[in-house]
């Protein structure tokens, strides 16, 4: 009741610490969440495939490059490659991939029919058409994700043309055109930025190069030998741990090409060598907490003075000063907890900006509602912080002079 009144008394100071404390416990469960779900979604999570095989270089560039479409392709690596680790006992399927061009901005990778048949994107999951069917691999036609064919505004039946690079430019557009022919359900990974044309169309596409010194070969003329044949990279599906690891062993040893295995550790070690970007979030978020906290402290304290005569009328009736000590901690308890309420609304409002941006720039959708210990842990936290804060104003409180202030 004392806490109470004495809150709408002082509503205006009440309602700005609360505010500060609703910004300082939603900025701390939002780097926490957001730092936890980024981690988890782009270091493998539950990926249905294990590894990705390409030119030589980095690891990761070539993780990016054919996992998440947003890095250029470290180069190229001969057809019989592809076929040889296709023919490995120990792989359960192998897929190529071909990239370089793109429709508006939007990947465009080249690949075999068989991506929609055996290929798991997450572990169990694999493509399914909300419309249409997959594209023939002797045809010009193509298959694009739901965000592609949504923000493209194409459909079954709909044409176009590529664009030579990974950028879109106006005035590169190749002369081939393609017919849509499907387009995939949403599968809530980069995957939905995607349009996927036959690996054949890209050997055939005007101004590209089959191999290095190997001319374009015209849709319709012989087959192109296999020699001439380069792709971007292989994602591969093994059938055991161990054989993931024999496979690397014999890659590394040749040192001729890369493979990312697993791939979650490639992610994972970028996301160590950049988790001191989450630390100074962290000390930014445990800052804003610290100033809430001070803010609290002021807010109680520069009350003090304008309600000693309350306090020391309380102490005439019969109140301990035990119980007057009690009221002040209990209200700025009681303000951290309004905060923390705040807090959640400040949380679901950051996250839900950051999970549009992180969809749109890489495909990778974030659960706004996903659990973090944080959301518990914070709130709690912050209405001990409060109640710390109380201690000061309430010792002053406790040692009014009961005598002298009511004279």
């Amino acid at each position: 009741m004392i806490v109470a009144r004495s809150l709408r008394q002082h509503a205006v100071s009440t309602l700005i610490t609360v505010v500060a404390a609703g910004l300082a416990s939603g900025l701390v469960m939002s780097v926490f969440t957001v730092s936890e779900q980024s981690k988890v979604a782009f270091t493998g999570g539950d990926i249905g495939y294990d590894a990705v095989l390409g030119a030589k270089g980095s690891p990761l560039q070539l993780v990016l490059n054919t996992v998440y479409h947003l890095e250029t392709s470290p180069g190229n690596i001969p057809w019989a490659v592809y076929e040889e680790t296709k023919a490995r006992p120990d792989v359960r399927y192998a897929i190529p991939y071909a990239v370089g061009d793109n429709l508006r901005g939007y990947r465009i990778v080249g690949t075999t029919s068989e991506i929609f048949d055996v290929f798991e994107y997450q572990r169990g999951k694999g493509f399914d058409f909300d419309r249409g069917r997959a594209f023939s691999d002797d045809r010009m036609e193509a298959v694009l994700g739901a965000k592609a064919a949504k923000d493209l505004g194409l459909d079954i039946g709909s044409e176009f043309r590529p664009s030579h690079g990974v950028r879109f430019q106006p005035g590169t557009e190749h002369a081939e055109v393609y017919v849509v022919t499907g387009v995939l359900e949403a599968t809530n990974t980069p995957a939905d930025q995607v349009v996927w044309i036959p690996i054949e169309g890209i050997y055939r596409m005007e101004g590209h190069k089959v191999a290095e010194g190997k001319e374009t070969v015209e849709r319709g003329a012989k087959l192109i030998p296999d020699e001439w044949k380069e792709v971007s990279a292989v994602m591969i599906k093994y059938h055991s741990i161990a054989a993931g690891m024999f496979h690397k062993n014999d890659v590394d040893s040749g040192k001729l090409y890369t493979l990312a295995w697993p791939i979650a550790d490639v992610m994972g070690g970028f996301f160590n060598k950049m988790g001191w970007i989450t630390q100074i979030l962290l000390y930014v978020a445990y800052l804003v907490v610290v100033v809430a906290a001070f803010g609290l402290l002021a807010s109680i304290y520069n009350t003090m003075n304008e309600r000693r005569r309350e306090f020391a009328i309380l102490r005439a009736l019969g109140a301990r000063k035990s119980t007057v000590f009690s009221v002040i901690v209990l209200e700025a308890a009681t303000i951290a907890f309004l905060g923390s309420l705040l807090g959640y609304a400040v949380y679901l409002g950051i996250l839900s900006v950051a999970t549009v941006v992180i969809r749109d720039q890489t495909g990778v959708v974030m659960e706004a509602f996903a659990y973090h210990p944080a959301l518990l842990w914070t709130p709690v936290g912050m209405v001990v912080i409060g109640a710390f804060a109380g201690v000061f104003p309430a010792f002053k409180a406790y040692s009014t002079d009961v005598a002298r202030t009511l004279a």
